[in-house]
């Protein structure tokens, strides 16, 4: 239902433009891979673990191969190689690597289609793995049955993965859809990604793929428990964006934090290195199932969001349009957005409701990812908890998706469990009380609302068409999104990114490119 007499002119012309400006910025990606890609190919043909200094294997022969001027062929080309010389598993080849008893540039190349071959039926077992566990998280949700209603999405941060898990059982028998693990802070800048379980984050847990794995086997025995499915979100932003992925996908990890401007924005990572590294992430999440999340809830943590509300959307249609040149399904596009007005503001919550519905109108399939309050909560808990109820009122009266619950403590600490327990009782209150109430409503003909939705569609059309004119990266200079800045030779990992020669192996990215149906758009 169009409920806000949106002119779908508009949208249709915003959505070709963001389009254009993702095909446009694809041409750059399909010529250049990164250290991270080329990582993440290594764990996809089985390379794990940490050599005696604790450094990851797929680091250290992606740094041999680098060290050689040779990356720009694909780490593939040389392992494939490396296995017809020596029959030795990918594995056995990097430990050998790792002791630097090896050099697998040195040999002499095979024939590209005995390298293929010698690499296809260990590409097929792993991404099979990764088959299974869609398959079976479909069979899970089928068992248990789905929820109409929004998901309940809560998150743990203590810094240690056990607690995390005690935590995370406590929030899903509470009745919380959906878990995510924080990230411990700076995680998003290392190179690497750490090994094993971990107890020592800062502000949140490491992600690493032991620690999916265990949270992923608490959660289903909960699931078992409650006869419902509960989810695993975790984070694949940063400088390891497709390598953490795939250790998602290994893992049947559900939802990823997976914004294609985030990292260039709020941790200053090198532009050109996200947009490489988020492309082949989301084919990935593609692949795997997995729903991603992206971030436009933080542009209004710096912007106003009264003034900025546009480019929330413009964002949201640029965002979209990456997911589908990476293979992603609009129902696994979580598009992000935030109930992030200033409560001081006059109609505030009526402007809230606008944004909402219009993104409810505008990506009818997708389901949305709605932020709580998180910027004007004052350390007042009594009025935070009416903020959260107000958030949540617009959740359920604009069928928004995936509702991040807001707490009553935000700011003030780490959520305790009791603070969960509200937050959760707040919700499924008003969840339950005003379930239909949004089907009953119509906004009044060119009122607040109708105004306030044109305004900000219009005002997102206009940006993108100024976006398309100068190009995604000139954009990002210029600091139109949040208002930062960021220049397109700086940031972090900007060592990383690399030209593919004409040569360039990827097999496994031919083979997700031919079973996503992408024809090539790489």
């Amino acid at each position: 239902m169009n409920k806000l007499n949106l002119d779908f002119k508009i949208v249709e012309s915003a959505r070709k433009i963001a389009r254009d400006i993702a095909i446009d910025t694809q041409k750059f990606i399909g010529k250049h891979t990164t250290t991270t890609i080329e990582r993440t190919i290594c764990r996809l043909l089985g390379i794990d673990g940490v050599n005696e200094f604790g450094v990851p294997l797929p680091n250290v022969v992606v740094d041999h191969v680098q060290q050689s001027g040779l990356l720009k062929n694909g780490i593939a080309l040389y392992l494939g190689n490396t296995i017809l010389h020596t029959r030795k598993s990918p594995q056995n080849i990097a430990e050998i690597v790792s002791q630097e008893q090896l050099n697998i540039t040195e040999y002499s190349l095979n024939n590209i289609t005995e390298i293929k071959n010698a690499l296809s039926s260990i590409i097929q077992k792993n991404l099979n793995i990764i088959k299974r566990n869609m398959q079976y998280r479909e069979e899970l949700i089928n068992t248990y049955g789905e929820k109409s209603e929004p998901l309940i999405y809560l998150i743990v941060a203590t810094g240690n993965i056990f607690e995390d898990i005690i935590q995370a059982k406590a929030a899903a028998r509470q009745g919380a859809d959906v878990i995510a693990v924080i990230r411990s802070t700076g995680q998003s800048l290392l190179d690497y990604v750490p090994y094993g379980s971990t107890t020592e984050g800062f502000g949140g847990t490491y992600a690493t793929q032991e620690n999916f794995r265990l949270m992923r086997s608490a959660l289903d025995e909960v699931s078992k428990e409650e006869g419902r499915y509960v989810r695993l979100t975790n984070y694949c932003s940063g400088l390891c964006m497709p390598e953490i992925a795939a250790m998602g996908a290994f893992e049947r990890v559900d939802m990823m934090l997976n914004d294609a401007l985030y990292g260039i924005l709020f941790r200053d990572i090198n532009m050109q290195r996200t947009m490489i590294d988020q492309h082949f992430s989301r084919m990935i999440n593609a692949y795997a199932g997995v729903i991603i999340n992206t971030g436009e809830d933080n542009y209004l943590t710096t912007d106003d969001a009264y003034e900025a509300a546009h480019t929330v959307l413009a964002s949201q249609f640029i965002n979209e349009q990456f997911a589908k040149l990476a293979g992603l399904s609009e129902e696994q596009m979580g598009l992000g957005h935030a109930f992030e007005m200033n409560p001081e503001l006059e109609n505030g919550f009526v402007y809230e409701l606008a944004q909402a519905q219009m993104a409810r109108e505008i990506f009818p399939n997708v389901p949305l990812k709605y932020m709580p309050p998180t910027k004007y909560m004052t350390g007042n808990i009594f009025k935070g908890h009416v903020q959260d109820a107000l958030f949540n009122m617009i959740t359920i009266l604009t069928n928004q998706r995936i509702h991040l619950l807001g707490m009553l403590t935000e700011g003030i600490h780490t959520p305790f469990m009791s603070d969960r327990a509200l937050s959760i009782e707040n919700a499924r209150y008003i969840f339950k009380n005003m379930k239909d109430l949004g089907n009953e409503i119509i906004f009044k003909e060119g009122g607040i609302i109708q105004k306030r939705a044109s305004e900000v569609l219009y005002k997102a059309n206009e940006l993108l068409t100024k976006i398309e004119k100068e190009g995604l990266f000139k954009t990002i200079e210029k600091g139109i999104f949040a208002q930062i800045k960021r220049p397109i030779d700086g940031g972090k990992g900007s060592d990383g990114v690399i030209s593919k020669s004409k040569d360039y192996f990827n097999p496994i990215l031919e083979i997700m490119s031919s079973e996503l149906n992408l024809g090539g758009e790489d």
